[in-house]
């Protein structure tokens, strides 16, 4: 994973230091480009110009530079590809499948039985006791940072 600007391949096509990038839109708050391999022909990636490595480095100004973008980019690409659907998918660290520790959303097209497949599991089996603890737990943390 990139640690640093320097190292960092997203940066790279943000500087315009990558010939090789698709880049589909820009503007000084964000960069949107198609991925070297692609889950499907249309899936697109936005990513702040600012270097952070992920949601809890992102500020709110930034996080609403890229929410305008990821609709805007949406419509665009719903008009461009006539999707059956689409997904947003942001991960975070190495857990949640993040390769590059530059922050990015991934708006992938989708229509049934493409390559990408289901991105959920079929069921879970949680206890009722489980899931009111972590109710708990997240309800708490949020009044303490004020989200209420």
């Amino acid at each position: 994973m990139a640690l640093t600007v320097a190292d960092c391949p997203f940066c790279e096509i943000v500087l315009r230091d990558d010939p090789d990038a698709r880049e589909v839109y820009t503007d000084k708050h964000v960069v949107a480009f198609f991925p070297t391999e692609p889950a499907v022909l249309g899936h697109t990636m936005v990513v702040p110009r600012k270097h952070m490595a992920d949601i809890w480095e992102l500020d709110e100004e930034t996080a609403a530079h890229m929410a305008r973008a990821t609709v805007r980019l949406a419509g665009a690409i719903r008009e461009a590809v006539h999707p059956e659907g689409l997904n947003v998918i942001q991960s975070n660290r190495k857990a949640a499948t993040q390769t590059v520790l530059h922050l990015h959303v991934h708006l992938v097209p989708r229509w049934e039985g493409d390559a990408m497949g289901r991105i959920w599991p079929e069921g879970t089996s949680y206890s009722e006791d489980q899931k009111d603890r972590t109710l708990r737990a997240v309800q708490e943390a949020c009044r303490r940072i004020g989200a209420h």
